[in-house]
Protein backbone atom coordinates (compact mmCIF):
# COMPACT_ATOMS: atom_id res chain seq x y z
CA UNK A 1 0.00 0.00 0.00
CA UNK A 2 1.49 3.43 -0.99
CA UNK A 3 2.04 6.25 1.47
CA UNK A 4 -1.20 7.97 -0.40
CA UNK A 5 -3.03 5.15 -0.37
CA UNK A 6 -2.52 4.77 3.71
CA UNK A 7 -3.82 8.66 3.94
CA UNK A 8 -6.78 7.91 1.59
CA UNK A 9 -7.65 5.09 4.00
CA UNK A 10 -6.88 7.06 6.96
CA UNK A 11 -8.59 10.01 6.36
CA UNK A 12 -11.99 7.65 5.56
CA UNK A 13 -11.98 5.96 8.98
CA UNK A 14 -12.16 9.34 10.92
CA UNK A 15 -14.68 11.01 8.41
CA UNK A 16 -16.90 7.59 9.02
CA UNK A 17 -15.97 7.37 12.61
CA UNK A 18 -16.83 11.20 13.34
CA UNK A 19 -20.46 11.09 11.21
CA UNK A 20 -21.16 7.93 13.19
CA UNK A 21 -20.49 9.77 16.48
CA UNK A 22 -22.70 12.30 15.21
CA UNK A 23 -25.03 10.32 13.79
CA UNK A 24 -25.31 8.76 17.89
CA UNK A 25 -26.89 11.73 18.97
CA UNK A 26 -30.30 10.88 17.05
CA UNK A 27 -31.67 9.37 20.47
CA UNK A 28 -31.13 12.43 22.39
CA UNK A 29 -32.78 14.58 20.17
CA UNK A 30 -35.88 11.58 19.77
CA UNK A 31 -36.64 12.04 23.18
CA UNK A 32 -36.09 15.74 23.51
CA UNK A 33 -38.37 16.22 20.81
CA UNK A 34 -42.01 16.19 21.55
CA UNK A 35 -43.40 16.78 18.14
CA UNK A 36 -44.91 13.62 16.52
CA UNK A 37 -42.77 11.57 14.21
CA UNK A 38 -43.93 12.42 10.99
CA UNK A 39 -43.53 16.09 11.46
CA UNK A 40 -40.10 15.49 12.87
CA UNK A 41 -38.86 13.48 9.63
CA UNK A 42 -40.71 16.46 7.48
CA UNK A 43 -38.51 19.44 9.23
CA UNK A 44 -35.71 17.35 9.61
CA UNK A 45 -35.18 15.79 5.66
CA UNK A 46 -35.78 20.00 5.06
CA UNK A 47 -32.98 21.59 7.36
CA UNK A 48 -30.67 18.38 7.06
CA UNK A 49 -31.36 18.47 2.50
CA UNK A 50 -30.19 22.38 2.51
CA UNK A 51 -27.39 21.85 4.60
CA UNK A 52 -26.14 19.38 2.22
CA UNK A 53 -27.22 21.02 -0.68
CA UNK A 54 -25.40 24.18 0.37
CA UNK A 55 -22.12 22.10 1.19
CA UNK A 56 -22.20 20.67 -2.47
CA UNK A 57 -22.20 24.31 -4.02
CA UNK A 58 -19.39 25.26 -1.48
CA UNK A 59 -17.15 22.32 -2.28
CA UNK A 60 -18.21 21.60 -6.07
CA UNK A 61 -18.08 25.64 -7.16
CA UNK A 62 -17.69 25.85 -10.77
CA UNK A 63 -18.50 21.97 -10.99
CA UNK A 64 -22.29 22.18 -9.72
CA UNK A 65 -23.89 21.82 -13.30
CA UNK A 66 -21.69 19.40 -14.53
CA UNK A 67 -21.93 17.39 -11.88
CA UNK A 68 -26.09 17.74 -11.98
CA UNK A 69 -26.30 16.99 -15.26
CA UNK A 70 -23.85 13.63 -14.93
CA UNK A 71 -26.40 12.31 -11.99
CA UNK A 72 -27.27 8.39 -13.02
CA UNK A 73 -28.74 5.25 -11.56
CA UNK A 74 -25.98 5.24 -8.78
CA UNK A 75 -27.23 8.63 -7.25
CA UNK A 76 -30.77 7.69 -7.67
CA UNK A 77 -30.23 4.82 -5.97
CA UNK A 78 -28.24 6.01 -2.87
CA UNK A 79 -30.74 8.85 -2.66
CA UNK A 80 -33.56 6.30 -2.13
CA UNK A 81 -31.89 4.20 0.05
CA UNK A 82 -30.45 7.10 2.26
CA UNK A 83 -33.92 8.48 2.57
CA UNK A 84 -34.91 4.93 3.40
CA UNK A 85 -32.81 4.13 5.96
CA UNK A 86 -33.73 7.62 7.61
CA UNK A 87 -37.22 7.51 7.72
CA UNK A 88 -36.68 3.40 8.94
CA UNK A 89 -34.45 4.35 11.84
CA UNK A 90 -36.04 7.52 13.25
CA UNK A 91 -39.18 5.22 13.16
CA UNK A 92 -37.52 2.55 15.09
CA UNK A 93 -36.33 5.31 17.74
CA UNK A 94 -39.63 6.53 17.96
CA UNK A 95 -41.75 3.19 18.27
CA UNK A 96 -39.30 0.58 20.47
CA UNK A 97 -36.40 1.25 22.94
CA UNK A 98 -32.94 2.68 21.80
CA UNK A 99 -31.13 0.15 22.97
CA UNK A 100 -33.54 -2.63 21.31
CA UNK A 101 -33.45 -0.03 17.51
CA UNK A 102 -29.23 0.19 17.76
CA UNK A 103 -29.07 -3.95 18.82
CA UNK A 104 -30.30 -4.75 15.75
CA UNK A 105 -28.77 -2.00 13.71
CA UNK A 106 -25.28 -3.60 14.49
CA UNK A 107 -25.66 -6.51 12.21
CA UNK A 108 -25.17 -3.58 9.35
CA UNK A 109 -22.03 -4.88 9.12
CA UNK A 110 -22.37 -8.70 8.44
CA UNK A 111 -25.60 -7.47 6.24
CA UNK A 112 -22.88 -5.13 4.05
CA UNK A 113 -20.30 -7.69 4.12
CA UNK A 114 -22.54 -10.15 2.36
CA UNK A 115 -24.03 -7.41 -0.45
CA UNK A 116 -20.82 -6.30 -1.22
CA UNK A 117 -18.86 -9.58 -1.69
CA UNK A 118 -22.10 -10.70 -4.18
CA UNK A 119 -22.64 -7.78 -5.81
CA UNK A 120 -19.46 -6.28 -6.51
CA UNK A 121 -16.91 -8.89 -5.16
CA UNK A 122 -15.61 -7.48 -2.57
CA UNK A 123 -13.82 -9.40 0.02
CA UNK A 124 -13.06 -8.23 4.28
CA UNK A 125 -10.40 -9.00 5.13
CA UNK A 126 -9.24 -10.94 8.18
CA UNK A 127 -9.24 -8.85 10.66
CA UNK A 128 -13.01 -7.17 9.33
CA UNK A 129 -13.95 -10.77 10.03
CA UNK A 130 -12.94 -11.15 13.43
CA UNK A 131 -14.12 -7.69 14.45
CA UNK A 132 -17.56 -8.68 12.60
CA UNK A 133 -17.59 -12.00 14.83
CA UNK A 134 -16.76 -10.57 17.94
CA UNK A 135 -19.32 -7.50 17.43
CA UNK A 136 -21.79 -10.47 16.41
CA UNK A 137 -20.98 -12.17 19.74
CA UNK A 138 -22.06 -8.79 21.52
CA UNK A 139 -24.94 -8.61 19.69
CA UNK A 140 -25.93 -11.81 20.64
CA UNK A 141 -25.59 -11.11 24.23
CA UNK A 142 -27.81 -8.22 24.16
CA UNK A 143 -30.69 -10.00 22.94
CA UNK A 144 -30.84 -11.84 25.68
CA UNK A 145 -32.04 -9.11 27.86
CA UNK A 146 -36.07 -9.81 27.63
CA UNK A 147 -36.95 -6.28 29.72
CA UNK A 148 -35.93 -3.59 26.56
CA UNK A 149 -39.91 -3.86 25.97
CA UNK A 150 -40.35 -1.99 22.22
CA UNK A 151 -42.97 -3.11 19.58
CA UNK A 152 -42.83 -5.24 16.88
CA UNK A 153 -42.96 -2.33 14.60
CA UNK A 154 -39.94 -0.46 15.69
CA UNK A 155 -37.90 -3.83 15.98
CA UNK A 156 -39.15 -3.88 12.21
CA UNK A 157 -38.14 -0.57 11.06
CA UNK A 158 -34.63 -1.15 12.29
CA UNK A 159 -34.11 -4.61 10.95
CA UNK A 160 -35.36 -2.40 7.39
CA UNK A 161 -32.47 0.54 8.70
CA UNK A 162 -30.34 -2.67 8.49
CA UNK A 163 -30.60 -3.79 5.30
CA UNK A 164 -30.24 0.36 3.59
CA UNK A 165 -27.44 1.51 5.29
CA UNK A 166 -25.94 -1.69 4.34
CA UNK A 167 -26.82 -1.33 0.66
CA UNK A 168 -25.87 2.71 0.59
CA UNK A 169 -22.46 1.92 1.65
CA UNK A 170 -22.30 -1.13 -1.03
CA UNK A 171 -23.22 1.91 -3.90
CA UNK A 172 -20.97 4.55 -2.45
CA UNK A 173 -17.73 1.99 -2.54
CA UNK A 174 -19.29 0.82 -5.82
CA UNK A 175 -19.24 4.18 -7.39
CA UNK A 176 -16.72 6.28 -5.67
CA UNK A 177 -16.27 8.37 -8.47
CA UNK A 178 -19.40 9.99 -8.67
CA UNK A 179 -20.40 12.55 -6.11
CA UNK A 180 -23.13 11.30 -4.19
CA UNK A 181 -23.65 14.84 -1.72
CA UNK A 182 -26.55 15.98 -4.28
CA UNK A 183 -27.92 12.15 -3.42
CA UNK A 184 -27.85 12.99 0.46
CA UNK A 185 -29.54 16.27 -0.09
CA UNK A 186 -32.10 14.18 -2.15
CA UNK A 187 -32.73 12.15 0.10
CA UNK A 188 -33.58 14.41 2.79
CA UNK A 189 -35.89 16.34 0.73
CA UNK A 190 -37.37 13.03 -0.10
CA UNK A 191 -38.04 12.03 3.54
CA UNK A 192 -39.79 15.65 3.20
CA UNK A 193 -42.12 14.91 0.60
CA UNK A 194 -42.93 11.63 1.67
CA UNK A 195 -44.01 12.63 5.02
CA UNK A 196 -45.92 16.23 4.26
CA UNK A 197 -49.00 14.98 4.11
CA UNK A 198 -49.05 13.39 7.25
CA UNK A 199 -47.07 15.97 9.12
CA UNK A 200 -48.02 19.31 11.02
CA UNK A 201 -44.93 21.38 11.16
CA UNK A 202 -47.32 24.55 12.17
CA UNK A 203 -48.08 23.10 15.27
CA UNK A 204 -44.63 22.44 16.62
CA UNK A 205 -43.38 24.49 19.52
CA UNK A 206 -41.09 27.23 19.08
CA UNK A 207 -38.20 24.59 21.19
CA UNK A 208 -39.25 21.61 19.09
CA UNK A 209 -38.22 23.82 15.84
CA UNK A 210 -34.84 24.87 17.67
CA UNK A 211 -34.11 21.01 18.57
CA UNK A 212 -35.30 19.78 15.01
CA UNK A 213 -32.73 22.55 13.44
CA UNK A 214 -29.88 21.27 15.31
CA UNK A 215 -31.27 17.91 14.78
CA UNK A 216 -30.84 18.58 10.72
CA UNK A 217 -28.02 20.73 10.60
CA UNK A 218 -25.27 19.03 13.21
CA UNK A 219 -26.78 15.34 13.60
CA UNK A 220 -27.87 14.65 9.96
CA UNK A 221 -26.52 17.24 7.46
CA UNK A 222 -22.91 17.20 8.92
CA UNK A 223 -23.15 13.50 9.60
CA UNK A 224 -24.33 12.47 5.83
CA UNK A 225 -21.86 15.11 4.51
CA UNK A 226 -18.54 13.25 6.42
CA UNK A 227 -19.98 10.04 5.22
CA UNK A 228 -20.21 10.79 1.80
CA UNK A 229 -16.47 11.81 1.81
CA UNK A 230 -15.30 9.08 3.90
CA UNK A 231 -17.33 5.93 2.48
CA UNK A 232 -15.89 6.00 -0.66
CA UNK A 233 -12.17 5.90 0.49
CA UNK A 234 -12.47 2.94 2.53
CA UNK A 235 -13.71 -0.81 2.13
CA UNK A 236 -17.49 -1.26 2.03
CA UNK A 237 -18.04 -3.61 5.12
CA UNK A 238 -15.26 -1.07 6.98
CA UNK A 239 -17.15 1.50 6.60
CA UNK A 240 -20.61 -0.03 7.78
CA UNK A 241 -18.35 -1.36 10.90
CA UNK A 242 -17.44 2.07 11.96
CA UNK A 243 -20.99 3.80 11.85
CA UNK A 244 -21.95 0.48 13.98
CA UNK A 245 -20.11 2.95 16.40
CA UNK A 246 -23.99 4.09 16.83
CA UNK A 247 -24.71 1.15 18.42
CA UNK A 248 -23.40 1.68 21.80
CA UNK A 249 -23.04 5.26 22.17
CA UNK A 250 -26.78 6.19 21.37
CA UNK A 251 -27.94 4.69 23.91
CA UNK A 252 -24.96 5.74 26.24
CA UNK A 253 -26.29 9.42 25.45
CA UNK A 254 -29.72 8.53 26.76
CA UNK A 255 -28.50 7.08 29.05
CA UNK A 256 -26.54 9.86 30.52
CA UNK A 257 -28.24 12.91 29.66
CA UNK A 258 -31.98 11.81 29.91
CA UNK A 259 -31.55 8.54 32.86
CA UNK A 260 -33.03 6.26 29.77
CA UNK A 261 -30.61 3.44 31.71
CA UNK A 262 -30.18 0.04 29.65
CA UNK A 263 -30.28 -3.17 30.78
CA UNK A 264 -27.13 -5.12 32.10
CA UNK A 265 -27.42 -6.95 28.90
CA UNK A 266 -27.17 -4.36 26.85
CA UNK A 267 -24.39 -2.37 28.70
CA UNK A 268 -22.54 -6.04 28.81
CA UNK A 269 -23.20 -6.63 24.84
CA UNK A 270 -22.58 -3.10 23.92
CA UNK A 271 -19.03 -2.52 25.49
CA UNK A 272 -18.22 -6.18 23.31
CA UNK A 273 -19.61 -4.61 20.26
CA UNK A 274 -17.03 -1.28 21.22
CA UNK A 275 -14.59 -3.30 21.70
CA UNK A 276 -14.61 -5.31 18.50
CA UNK A 277 -15.28 -1.92 16.37
CA UNK A 278 -11.86 -0.03 18.10
CA UNK A 279 -9.72 -3.07 17.64
CA UNK A 280 -10.89 -3.49 14.53
CA UNK A 281 -9.69 0.27 13.86
CA UNK A 282 -6.66 -0.20 15.53
CA UNK A 283 -5.49 -3.38 13.71
CA UNK A 284 -6.40 -1.62 10.58
CA UNK A 285 -4.36 1.67 11.38
CA UNK A 286 -1.02 -0.56 12.57
CA UNK A 287 -1.36 -2.45 9.16
CA UNK A 288 -1.67 0.74 7.51
CA UNK A 289 1.52 2.35 9.09
CA UNK A 290 3.89 -0.85 7.89
CA UNK A 291 6.75 0.76 6.21
CA UNK A 292 6.61 1.75 2.83
CA UNK A 293 8.85 1.31 0.13
CA UNK A 294 10.01 3.94 -1.99
CA UNK A 295 10.98 3.22 -5.37
CA UNK A 296 14.12 5.08 -6.21
CA UNK A 297 13.86 7.57 -8.55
Amino acid sequence: MTITEQNTYRLGVAYVAVSAFLWSLSGLFMRAIEADLMTILFLRGLVSGTTVFLLFLAVERDKVWATLKAMRWPTFWAAVLSAASMMAGLGSLYYTSIADSMVIYATAPFITAFIAYFFIGEKPSRATVIASTIAFCGVLYMVTDSQGGGSLLGKGLAVIMSFTVAGLAVVMRKHREVSMLPAMAASAWLVSLTTAPFASPLAASTTDLGLVAAFGIVQNGMGLALYTFGAKRIPAVDASLLTALEVPLTPLWVWIFMNEVPSQATQIGGAIVLAALFGHIFAEMRRNRAPVTVAPL
